[in-house]
């Protein structure tokens, strides 16, 4: 009877035994098939995407325009379908944990581009949508290929540029007043870089004469295609004058679900708005409180207004007036960065590559119009270029505007600034991205984590120490106020019908920021909907985490190890980190 019972144990431990044999197997199976997947899924992503492939660094699409027609449109739609037929294949249970964040990653990339083209529709009311400028520039200035191969590209490209532009001009059926005045501005570029500079480039080239000449003509074609597109931007706009325009504001309904899609976080759009307006509160508090301190140090020979907001503003007013003159406004930005990464390398707050500079220039004509200031870093396929830190030049601006503008990035808040572009923030998680062992993390980057960790770097290294005085811990939650308002415009605007009057007031006012920068917002707002709320979102997100880490880990908590941790798993949402840090 023993032997009986001892063989029935040991058979019960051995069919145990194979079964999770056999989940082991069938895990491995699925990690190898899913990874096989993923090369077959960004293959088809650069073949519907070719600008998008270019922007990270793989070329072998550059010759690639895509034309928007109605039949593309359905074959991008059943390409996305056929993707995820493939991706419901795999059991999310049996991938390991970072297989799991690219099965999320996936799968709300495939339901993004579906939803754009069905729901959105912005084909049919963007007209900035539709510009060639950036896909040429990228060609010409490259130096991935000889002058000669990227001519022939470029001579490629160039054949469907009539087309493309056809198709836009037909696709533009209720445009926006907004939106067709940035697509004016920006395809203004497309002229001037298929220009004397690029013909120049031909003659220098040792193209036979035969390909010399059939570029010259795709070039001549190319820009009657895109004075053609703004005349037809200009007839629109006389067209749907006098308020026949498509409303800039997407609605609530459409805003909730770009929130969704794009900032992937476990907060809705509501929530983060409401976690704003208490936040809002809470950093006027702290501003009162030190402007009350120092209001001597800086107004003595003036009575302290009784209306604290008012003593806040003409507070912050005296000390923006300390800041660089617009000549040096670039130079300034330069010196800034190594004094950066030199307090970051002190405090061993992360370990940087110095082996990837961040170079500092002015914004190339054909991006700018959105913001001030950004940073263009390397695709995860060309990762030992440059990273550039893109700022816009002042030249164009008036004398009122450029002081307003340099009081906006006053001594104090220039240094913000850097911190959120520069060092520690974009450009330092960029490259970091770039190291992740995960392409998809790389590619399909969530930009609530990427603009999160650009306003925590900023908060992080003042508690760290870096230039710690009351005076730039008010700019501090000046700039952060900037963070929080940006959530109020976003969802106020496109969810609540903020008006200009109301978001004016809420910028200069409630925010203290300078005219010329709410002017600059506004604009933004009406061209942009969902990302101004991903700044707020992600810092939420991320500072959180860091609570809870803190809390589990006790005394053995490190902050640089937190940061290296975090940063490993690439631009992944923070949600999805969140679970893998804590587990």
């Amino acid at each position: 009877m023993k032997k009986l019972l001892l063989l029935v144990i040991i058979l019960v431990i051995s069919i145990s035994a194979c079964k999770e044999q056999s989940k082991n197997e069938i895990a491995i199976d699925q990690n190898e098939n899913f990874d096989t997947f993923k090369e077959e899924f960004l293959k088809e992503l650069w073949k519907q995407n070719p600008a998008w492939a270019s922007w990270v660094g793989l070329h072998e699409y550059d010759s690639i325009l895509n034309i928007n027609s109605e039949e593309n449109k359905r074959k991008f739609l059943n390409s996305l379908k056929e993707m995820d037929d493939k991706l419901k294949q795999f059991e999310l249970a049996n991938l390991d944990d970072g297989n799991k964040i690219d099965y999320h990653l996936i799968e709300n990339s495939l339901a993004s581009g579906a939803w754009y083209v069905n729901e959105f529709k912005d084909h049919e009311w963007d007209a900035s949508g539709y510009n060639v400028t950036g896909r040429v520039w990228t060609i010409i200035n490259g130096d991935y290929a000889d002058l000669d191969t990227r001519l022939e590209i470029l001579s490629t490209l160039l054949v469907n540029v009539p087309a493309y532009y056809e198709s836009a001009i037909e696709n533009l059926t209720r445009p926006t007043m907004e939106h067709l005045e940035l697509g004016l501005n920006q395809n203004q570029g497309a002229l001037g870089i298929l220009g004397k500079q690029l013909l120049d480039s031909i003659s220098n080239s040792t193209l036979s004469n035969v390909k010399k000449e059939m570029l010259v003509a795709r070039i001549q074609a190319s820009k009657e295609a895109v004075s053609n597109y703004l005349t037809s931007l200009e007839k629109l706009k006389v067209e749907f004058a006098d308020g026949k325009a498509e409303s800039p504001r997407i609605g609530k309904v459409l805003f909730d679900k770009k929130y969704e899609l794009e900032i992937n976080s476990d907060y809705t759009a509501e929530e983060i708005y409401t976690i704003a307006l208490k936040e809002k509160k809470k950093i006027h508090a702290k501003m009162i409180q030190i402007s009350d301190t120092i209001w001597d140090n800086h107004l003595a020979n003036i009575e302290k207004p009784t209306d604290t907001i008012v003593m806040v503003k003409m507070l912050i007013d005296k000390i923006a007036e300390k800041h660089v003159t617009r000549e040096d406004f670039v130079d300034e930005i330069k010196r800034q960065i190594p004094i950066l990464a030199a307090f970051v390398e002190e405090h061993d707050l992360l370990t940087q590559d110095p082996s990837k500079p961040l170079v500092v220039r002015e914004m190339p004509v054909h991006m700018q119009g959105v913001s001030g200031a950004s940073v263009s870093s390397p695709g995860p396929y060309e990762k030992e270029r440059n990273t550039y830190y893109d700022v816009t030049p002042l030249d164009s601006y008036s004398e009122e505007e450029a002081e307003s503008y340099l009081r906006e990035y006053n001594h104090y808040i220039l240094q913000i600034l850097n911190i959120h572009e520069g060092i520690p923030g974009h450009y330092t998680q960029l490259v970091y991205g770039n190291e992740s062992p995960s392409i998809i993390k790389s590619i399909l980057a969530n930009g609530a984590m990427v603009e999160g960790w650009a306003n925590y770097a900023e908060l992080m290294m003042l508690e760290e120490g870096y230039s710690n005085s009351p005076e730039m811990w008010l700019m501090f939650y000046k700039w952060q106020l900037r963070m929080v308002t940006n959530v109020l415009l976003d969802y106020g605007y496109h969810a609540n019908k903020l008006k200009k009057e109301e978001a004016m007031k809420l910028m200069v006012v409630e925010a203290f920021q300078e005219k010329t920068e709410a002017e600059e917002k506004w604009v933004r707002v009406t061209l942009s909907s969902a990302q101004l709320s991903s700044y707020f979102t992600g810092f939420s997100e991320i500072y959180e985490l860091r609570k809870e880490m803190k809390a589990l880990k006790g005394n053995s908590f490190d902050l640089k190890e937190f940061h290296e941790q975090f940063l490993s798993y690439g631009n992944a949402p923070v949600k999805y980190i969140s679970e893998l840090m804590l587990k």
